[in-house]
């Protein structure tokens, strides 16, 4: 689902929680380097694992299930994410989706480039619109 290295990303977002256990205070933060293939079931809870991960924390553990309880907060997002962090929340299911949408568009315009000799397929609307329902047909076909 992420890209856990430190490869430089250019969709990545920083993510913070904070929270209390025995009396400590934790206060955890990390860039996660959001993956070009991205798992489309995947869920945002994904990020708590990551989170705990990074600062050594057993995803056995009570500590983590206090993490767990606390909501984590987003900033300082680059690239598509920027368009999905507001106010401290990351839509997750939506920059997903949008990244997959991006992804057929780049392999559609692949096809149109190879096979009509069209670079830019937002110079040609219909066909765009052509071979995006060709594709969501193929897509329902296959079971």
């Amino acid at each position: 689902m992420f890209n856990t290295d430190s490869q430089k990303m250019s969709d990545s977002i920083d993510a913070h929680v904070e929270f209390s256990f025995k009396g400590e205070t934790y206060s955890l933060v990390s860039t996660i380097a959001l993956g070009s293939a991205l798992d489309p079931h995947a869920e945002p809870s994904s990020f708590h694992a990551i989170l705990a991960a990074r600062n050594s924390i057993d995803t056995y553990s009570y500590l983590y299930e206090v993490m767990q309880q606390e909501d984590i907060r987003f900033d300082n997002a680059q690239g598509q994410a920027a368009d999905f962090c507001t106010d401290g929340e990351f839509d997750f299911q939506a920059y997903v989706a949008n990244k997959q949408a991006s992804n057929v568009i780049v392999q559609l315009e692949q096809v149109a480039s190879r096979e009509l000799g069209i670079d830019d397929l937002e110079q040609h609307p219909e066909l765009k619109n052509a071979l995006l329902h060709a594709y969501e047909l193929g897509r329902q076909a296959t079971p």
